[in-house]
Parts: structure tokens; sequence; C-alpha cells
């Protein structure tokens, strides 16, 4: 700066514009904040967490006490609705949903993210079609477990029917038992009326099977009732309250489900930003100081 002041003025504010020239380049522009995404946190949680793991293998663990105490119950069933007739002399089964109950699909949500874009069937279809989902802490073993002891492993999803074989091969890849000889994949309209409900698949492992136990994380992996308001969910909810923990028992998921569209009625249809509004205006906020 002594240089460019002791120097002639024309040459004096050419040196002083080259180098403002060269602080301009020299000195990168402040990268804009990252878009403010819903599933941020939720996915963090879900990836990043040992409490979310410690969430699962808590589950799970509760899961194997309450499959001994089914074994020597003759009349316990996890499908009050479907389970008809004498079914105490049926051969036993489990329930498993198979997205964020027994595998993760987190990649796909930290791509929604990051990407600041929302679901849509052609990118899940992709995915699923990579077969990279990983277990969830404490499923494998589960489902080993009750495998070794006679009990036979159904997974009603709603994944769509195509889905089917890269979601079988994704199964298989993590070791969870299969059947070669009767389909316990069952799928979303892999039959007419196997509908996003549930119900009418349960209703079909019933008639053959006593299921014990019914893992989820979704309210519909359980009722068929789950695209109601929140009062309605909020009534069904309060009146199986016997059987969550027991017979019923939920695995945590943040990241999506029919919590989040019920503030606004489950139609899909709005904007982000309408769905936000919705959410929002249900909180219950503390009114601050």
């Amino acid at each position: 700066m002594i240089a460019l002041m002791r120097a002639r003025p024309s040459s004096r504010w050419l040196a002083a514009l080259l180098l403002i020239a060269a602080l301009t380049v020299a000195t990168p522009a402040r990268a804009q904040d990252p878009p403010a995404n819903d599933l941020l946190n939720a996915v963090l949680w879900m990836q990043r967490s040992v409490e979310y793991k410690a969430s699962a293998l808590t589950a799970f663990s509760l899961a194997r006490l309450r499959l001994d105490q089914a074994l020597a119950d003759r009349n316990w069933t996890a499908a009050p609705r479907e389970q008809t007739g004498a079914y105490q002399s049926l051969p036993p089964a489990v329930v498993l949903d198979i997205d964020e109950t027994i595998v993760d699909n987190s990649g796909y949500q930290a791509w929604m993210a990051l990407k600041d874009t929302t679901f849509d069937p052609k990118t899940w279809n992709a995915f699923v079609n990579t077969v990279s989902s990983t277990a969830i802490p404490g499923a494998v073993e589960f489902a080993k477990y009750a495998d070794g002891k006679g009990v036979k492993v159904f997974y009603i999803s709603n994944r769509a029917a195509e889905e089917e074989p890269a979601t079988r091969k994704n199964l298989e890849k993590l070791g969870f038992p299969l059947d070669d000889k009767i389909d316990t994949v069952l799928m979303t309209r892999e039959r007419p009326d196997w509908t996003s409900a549930k119900g009418t698949r349960r209703a079909h492992v019933a008639r053959t099977h006593r299921i014990l136990l019914n893992l989820g994380d979704n309210f519909g992996d359980f009722v068929d009732e789950y695209r109601g308001t929140e009062a309605e969910r909020l009534k069904v909810w309060e009146a199986n309250k016997d059987r969550w923990g027991r017979e019923w028992i939920m695995l945590a998921n943040p990241s999506y489900g029919s919590f989040e569209s019920a503030p606004y009625n489950h139609d899909f249809k709005l904007s982000n930003g309408d769905k936000r509004k919705a959410k929002r205006a249900v909180l219950d906020a503390w009114p601050g100081p």
C-alpha cells in the first residue's frame, strides 16, 4: 500500500483496481444456507443416533419375551378381527411390516432431504431395485428366533407387487427367513383385494396360522382405520390400548407415516407449503414469555 501511495495518480488507481480484483477472486462468496427440510432431524436421528438403535433393540427384545408368552397361551392372537373359528389349533406365525420395521430405507429419506424433494414412486422404485436397504437393529435376530421356535414369519408390506423380486432379494441378503413352499411376502395389489389397508392380508394369514405378534412402524400396520382424522385415530388407538406392547409392537419412525398426513386429512395433492401450515396449526405450543 505504501508503494501505491508513492506512485503517480494514474498508476496508483490502476494498482488499486488490480488489488481489488485480486481480493475478489481470492475471497469466495459465502455459500447459501442449505434449504430447510422437514426430514432433516428425523433422518439424522434414525441414521446417526444411538437412541434410535437402542429404541429398536428394545422393541425386538420385548417381541422375544411376548413371543414366548404367546406360544404358551393357546388363546393368544394378534389379529382380533381377522382370527376367527378354532384358531387355537393352527400353527403359529408372526406378521412383520418391512419398511422401517425390519429394514432401514433412510438412505432414500436422506436423498430426499439433501435434494430437497419429496416421495415419488419412480425414484422409490429405483431405490428398491438397488437392494441396498439395511437391517433395523435386532430385526434379523428376532425373525430368526421366531423361525427357530417353529413360528412362520410373514412379511406384509405396502411395497408394490412388482417390487417383490427385489424385496425378496434384499430380505435374503440380510438373512431374514423366507419360505420356498408358501408365499410369506405379501405385497399390496398382489391380489385384487390386497389394498394398502392390510386387514385382508392379515385375514389371509389368519386362515391358516395363529398370528401371535404384529410388528410395524405405522398405525396402518395394525388397523385399517389409520387414515381417519386425528380425533378418529386417537379413538381407535384408545380402543386397542391393551394390545400395545403385548401382541402389537410399534417401531419408531419419525420420517414418514399417517401421523404426519393426518393434520392435512391425507390430501397428498396439497402443496408442501399448505401441508406444513396444516401441521404447524395442530401443534400445542407454549404461548411464550
